[in-house]
């Protein structure tokens, strides 16, 4: 089980050529990426994104990327010798004008405007994409690690919250049977004080019945057993769970919001708050889980 946020960076230099790729990742409901990529490197957005997609399900992922070139051949200097000679041409006009004459140096030429410039030669871009696929997967890799570790932990506090909402259901099953008997108990003493004594058994017995079926939560239990079940075997598959966990935390709070409302019982009322309490604590862990 891995955690949505996580943080990877890898560095490689070869042959003159240095890449740096950082993949950041935070909650998102679906698989979400954004690339920073210098502009000359935008052909590499494709390779990208299909890497990225080989190794996440879910979440929004920022990858940023810088990239420079140390090699000789990377750059090149083109002198526009037609501008130089308009240049001087310009320059002699001025003198013959003014009356005045002045050698112009060549390196005074070199900084007219425009006259020289540097140009990044055309990259290698099969040399370019190996040496970037390599960073990303770099990156990758830590990402997933710091992931893995991050839902490990996950891991164990969702178990902790289920142990607890399975010792809430046990006092709660504990509890039903007794709530049936108590207003079994209260209806007979209430009929009783009205009617002096005078007490009709079998419609004593007609009303605690339509009361046993309508705060009847067997079903209800016996569910919340089967998801909290599934939740634990969830945590241990491999594959991404965030979604699977999710549907089973919105089950769990189903039932237990039926369970509230069927038990007309004071105690089960407050286990029911109890169990809600660690129902929503789970709903917010499993919100960042892949």
């Amino acid at each position: 089980m891995k955690s949505m946020t996580g943080y990877g960076r890898c560095q490689i230099e070869r042959d003159g050529r240095e890449m740096a790729v950082e993949v950041k990742t935070v909650n998102h409901r679906f698989l979400d990426i954004s690339c920073r990529l210098p502009r000359h490197l935008l052909f590499l957005e494709d390779a990208m994104r299909k890497g990225v997609s080989a190794r996440l399900a879910r979440g929004h992922v920022d990858v940023f990327v810088s990239y420079t070139n140390h090699r000789e051949d990377a750059r090149e200097v083109h002198v526009d010798t037609a501008l130089a000679l308009a240049y001087r041409s310009a320059y002699q006009a001025l003198g013959e004008a003014l009356g005045k004459s002045n050698e112009i140096s060549l390196v005074e030429y070199a900084r007219m405007p425009d006259v020289m410039r540097v140009e990044e030669r055309a990259e290698d871009q099969d040399a370019v994409r190996e040496l970037f696929l390599e960073a990303l997967d770099g990156a990758l890799c830590a990402l997933c690690d710091m992931r893995e570790m991050e839902g490990a932990n996950m891991r164990l506090d969702i178990l902790e919250k289920i142990g607890a909402i399975e010792a809430i259901r046990e006092v709660i099953a504990q509890r039903a049977p007794s709530v049936v008997e108590e207003y079994r108990e209260k209806l007979h003493q209430r009929i009783a004080a009205l009617t002096e004594g005078e007490i009709d058994e079998a419609r004593l017995v007609t009303e605690v019945a339509i009361f046993a079926d309508r705060a009847a939560i067997d079903e209800e239990l016996v569910r919340l057993v089967s998801h909290t079940g599934q939740i634990r075997a969830t945590v241990d598959m491999k594959e991404p769970v965030g979604r699977k966990l999710d549907f089973l935390v919105q089950e769990l709070n189903r039932e237990v919001n039926t369970i509230g409302s069927k038990a007309s019982d004071a105690a089960i009322a407050q286990k029911v708050v109890e169990a809600k309490g660690e129902i929503e604590k789970l709903r917010e862990q499993v919100q960042n889980i892949e």
